[in-house]
């Protein structure tokens, strides 16, 4: 052994003295307590606090996202309108669906002397609980899902019941395959050949109207220089960005953004503030004005 010490050497470790072993002991304890502990009050709140402030970056980015995404779905809708529209005046010879669904703003009952079943889709938006009227209209054959007549942004609901609006567009007093006769005196083209001033490309068809004051089918405007000239019969939607959707005799479907926000006040309301004949007038740009061809 003393002639080859390095063979013992090396397997001599020093011991550690009872004190030495408690110290090692109690720090091991601490390290172990130090792993497991859980966050301070502080880092919880920097952790809430980075939370809250993700938060807020996100949630206006997914709502106008999901916005996005219902204007999207709403155009698809009235695109689809707008093909059954065309469908049923080619199987008619050029003739327009009728259109003489109309109520009066003062009693708010449909105006005498209009055969109701004489247009395109009956009944009262903001009473209707079902889609009974839907499904009796004449663009209904053409394409059979009366979701189509309903923007998803629309969350208004039937007074007094859970059940949401079941449509949420009007067609243009423009557009009638029946003369008014001498109930109403509005300029209306019959036929697809008619539709030259203003062309099928500017005279809208449908267009989405604000849900707090949808009731019959036909959205109507003053003509200028009418006796009610700058008041809105149907007030246009706001729901998507402060604009709505319409589509066209030609088959586009557009979005507008409105230069003043779209206001339900009452049925029948007035054109202000100022600014707002321009969105008037833009909605006036796109109907028959004249009988002049």
């Amino acid at each position: 052994m003393d002639s080859q010490p390095w063979l013992v050497r090396p397997l001599l470790r020093p011991l550690l003295s009872p004190a030495g072993l408690a110290q090692a002991s109690s720090a091991r304890r601490r390290m172990l307590r130090a792993a497991h502990a859980g966050f301070t009050l502080i880092e919880l709140l920097v952790v809430i606090a980075m939370i809250a402030l993700l938060m807020a970056i996100l949630l206006p980015a997914l709502s106008r996202a999901r916005g996005f995404a219902q204007s999207a779905a709403c155009l698809n809708h009235l695109r689809q309108l707008q093909i059954c529209w065309l469908m049923y005046a080619n199987d008619h010879g050029g003739t327009l669906p009728p259109n003489l669904s109309v109520y009066d703003l003062s009693t708010g009952e449909p105006i005498p002397g209009l055969d109701l079943r004489l247009t395109w889709c009956a009944g009262n938006a903001s009473q209707d609980i079902s889609t009974a009227n839907i499904e009796r209209g004449y663009l209904f054959p053409y394409n059979r899902s009366a979701a189509i007549y309903h923007c998803p942004a629309d969350k208004a609901k039937v007074a007094g019941t859970s059940v949401r609006h079941t449509r949420s567009y009007n067609m243009s007093q423009s557009v009638t395959g029946i003369s008014f006769g001498s109930v109403l005196h509005l300029p209306t083209f019959q036929n697809l050949t008619q539709i030259r001033t203003p062309e099928p490309a500017n005279l809208f068809v449908f267009i989405d109207v604000h849900e707090d004051g949808i009731a019959d089918s036909l959205f109507g405007i003053p003509v200028p220089g009418d006796p009610f000239d700058g008041i809105w019969f149907d007030l246009p939607a706001n729901r998507h960005n402060d604009g709505c959707n319409l589509s066209f005799a030609d088959g586009h479907v557009e979005h507008w953004k409105w230069a003043v926000p779209k206001v339900f006040r009452s049925l029948g309301q007035a054109v202000e503030p100022q600014e707002e004949w321009r969105d008037y007038d833009r909605v006036r740009a796109h109907i028959r004005k004249t009988t002049d061809r």
